[in-house]
């Protein structure tokens, strides 16, 4: 089925909607017109033989009447914005709109914009016993909330929360339109950013207590719906698993998430602590909130580097911003406590973290400075390739003297590389080893003496 098909499937979903919209209108205004049935009865488009992204998802996951014209009403202003005109219409008593309809105007587009209100008139102004059912399309455990299909936009607190905007999310618009659905992009309503690596575990070079615990998530990963659905540990276990990397900077704590990710075929996602912490109370937590909603129910690793900014110590409550960050910290003991998925967390100093949240995590993995015999196969695997090192360099005293973790080594090879490459040459003599070791020691305000 070509893309024009695909716009005319959702064309015939409109024009449903559209009926659904007079006959309720109709119906609740007592037009003289109106045909004595109720919007239910109106013939839903059939879509049983039909092949396209929307009609797939329809039938996957079985979707009523209702569920149907929520999808429909969030869709409409992006394919074909008039057929919402209807609520335009004015009350003659006060000369105005009719307070029911909800929806909103904004200077952006001339046409209506339906809120969370409109779609309670539609199905509940002939059946208000029916909000509960409409309220619960809204809950976390409803398949649009899990895939994250259509959305209420949050509005300010005064105001009532269904005069939101009921929107349907960009990157389902665009699968109902292709058939093909994009990757989730790194912004201001998802501030997280895919991570991948091209090495493979025979590069990582961790002690074997390091990488037996890392064996332990791996077993988690790969067995968990076995142990809590077949052998029955889900009235003991929670879904959700935790664990914290702490060590200094460069000992291979994101490498290893990445590498757990790749080996597992699963997605890493880090979190970009810069795009979420906020000054603004309860900014944060919005921004946590988006993107715990939208992880919830993916199938992905969640990544917090540098986590000591949000999961730092709780103070003393001495002043209003000592209280509100604790509330933050409350708020995030919560999410990541009820988070069904899988959270690796990263710090350089376990002291930083909070005991509330040490507690909640069921591995904590320290990633120590490598020893001198990790320090040397760190330095033979970087120096492998086309960039070699001098035959005067004595590789096993270099990582005696000098203590680097694996992403300082990076580091020093990268300048090494540099130099010799502007002397057009590949093989990096001992003065240029040893500038590269002492700019990265400088960082750390540490010296060197020359080997």
């Amino acid at each position: 089925m070509e893309t024009n098909e695909y716009i005319v499937s959702l064309h015939e979903e409109i024009h449903w909607l559209q009926n659904v919209i007079n006959q309720v209108i109709s119906s609740y205004l007592q037009h003289e017109e109106a045909e004595d049935i109720h919007w239910t009865d109106i013939t839903m488009p059939d879509l049983s033989e039909v092949n396209s992204p929307f009609a797939n998802t329809v039938r996957e996951w079985d979707l009523n009447n209702l569920e149907r014209v929520v999808l429909a009403l969030a869709m409409t202003p992006h394919i074909l914005p008039e057929a919402l005109d209807i609520f335009f219409g004015q009350n003659k008593i006060y000369n105005r709109g009719f307070t029911e309809f909800g929806g909103v105007i904004d200077k952006n587009h001339s046409g209506f914009l339906p809120t969370g209100q409109t779609l309670l008139f539609l199905t509940t102004a002939l059946n208000p016993e029916w909000r509960l059912e409409v309220f619960s399309i809204f809950e976390n455990q409803h398949i649009f909330q899990q895939e994250q299909v259509v959305q209420m936009q949050p509005v300010e607190g005064y105001l009532p929360k269904y005069n939101g905007v009921l929107s349907l999310n960009h990157r389902w618009l665009h699968y109902f339109i292709t058939g093909e659905k994009p990757k989730l992009e790194h912004s201001v309503s998802f501030p997280a950013q895919k991570i991948t690596t091209n090495l493979a575990w025979d590069d990582v070079v961790l002690n074997p207590e390091i990488m037996d615990q890392v064996a332990e998530l791996t077993t988690w990963l790969s067995h968990k719906n076995t142990l809590l659905e077949d052998w029955g540990l889900s009235k003991h276990l929670k879904p959700g698993y935790r664990a914290l990397f702490y060590g200094p900077p460069g000992t291979g704590k994101t490498l290893t998430v990445s590498l757990l990710g790749k080996n597992l075929g699963l997605d890493v996602y880090r979190v970009d602590l810069s795009m979420i912490v906020s000054k603004y109370i309860g900014e944060t937590e919005k921004n946590l909130s988006r993107i715990f909603d939208t992880a919830a129910h993916q199938n992905w690793i969640l990544f917090f580097d540098e986590a000591d900014a949000l999961f730092g110590k709780r103070t003393k409550a001495n002043s209003s911003n000592d209280r509100h960050a604790n509330q933050q910290t409350a708020y995030l003991l919560q999410r990541i406590e009820d988070f069904p998925g899988f959270i690796i967390l990263a710090s350089n100093l376990k002291a930083n973290m909070d005991k509330a949240f040490s507690r909640r995590f069921q591995s904590i993995i320290h990633f120590k400075m490598p020893s001198a015999e990790e320090r040397f196969k760190l330095w033979q695997n970087v120096f492998t390739g086309t960039c070699t090192l001098a035959d005067d360099i004595d590789l096993y005293k270099i990582s005696e003297d000098y203590e680097l973790a694996g992403g300082a080594i990076i580091n020093v090879l990268r300048y090494c590389a540099l130099a010799a490459v502007q002397r057009g040459d590949t093989v990096v003599n001992k003065q240029e080893l040893l500038t590269g070791i002492r700019r990265e020691l400088k960082k750390e305000n540490k010296t060197i003496t020359q080997t």
